[in-house]
Parts: structure tokens; C-alpha cells; sequence
């Protein structure tokens, strides 16, 4: 079986996209980057390291330091699949940060994406 492209993409890639949308919505970078670092436990010059890098999402989530014991709690349909029902563990990780992102662009306060 052939592993989905998303895998092979690098995080750097992807990263504008998520600001760009946390922005049209009134949210900040600061916030995106908080996101990430609660779901993966990188610090911040962890976190940018990563991206300058060049790391693809299937190092970026293998490498993570700390995956937030409570990113279990995140539900939700992205792209038409519900996060807690997604069984490869990769992508369960990717479409967590892609949920944790939605939720910012939709005026979620951050105690509540940050499962507090």
C-alpha cells in the first residue's frame, strides 16, 4: 500500500496555509504556533527548526518530543472523516492539527482548542 502524499510533504509547505487561514479569521501565527506546540511538544525554536528543515509530516509527528495526552479528546469531521475514527496513526496526527486549526479560523477561544 502506498502511503498518502500528505506524508511526503514537508510541514514548511503546508505552515503558510495555516497561518494565512488563522489570519482571515482574526487569529494570529502566535496562536497557530501555540497549537502545534501543544500538540506535538516542541518548543517554539524546536517548532521553527523543523520547518526550516524542510521536515515532511510523517518525521514532524515521529520526532514530536511530547504528543499531548489529551489530543485524544479532539473530535470532529475534517475532510469528511471523523478524527477519532481515522485508524493509521500518522494521519490521525495530521488531521488532529488540521481540526485544532478549523477550530482557531472558527473563533473557538484557545482554552477550549487547547482541550483546558
Amino acid at each position: 500500500m502506498t502511503k498518502h502524499k500528505i506524508y511526503t510533504m514537508s510541514v514548511s509547505n503546508v505552515y503558510p496555509h495555516y497561518i494565512t487561514k488563522a489570519e482571515k479569521k482574526g487569529r494570529t501565527k502566535t496562536e497557530v504556533d501555540e497549537i502545534i506546540r501543544w500538540l506535538t511538544g516542541y518548543s517554539q525554536e524546536e517548532l521553527e527548526a523543523q520547518l526550516e528543515k524542510h521536515t515532511n509530516f510523517e518525521d514532524f509527528f515521529a520526532e514530536a518530543p511530547q504528543l499531548n495526552p489529551s489530543r485524544n479528546l479532539i473530535k470532529g469531521v475534517v475532510c469528511g472523516v471523523r478524527v477519532e475514527d481515522i485508524e493509521e496513526p500518522t494521519m490521525q496526527e495530521i488531521r488532529y492539527l488540521d481540526k485544532l486549526i478549523d477550530e482557531l479560523a472558527k473563533g473557538k477561544a484557545m482554552e477550549k482548542i487547547l482541550r483546558k
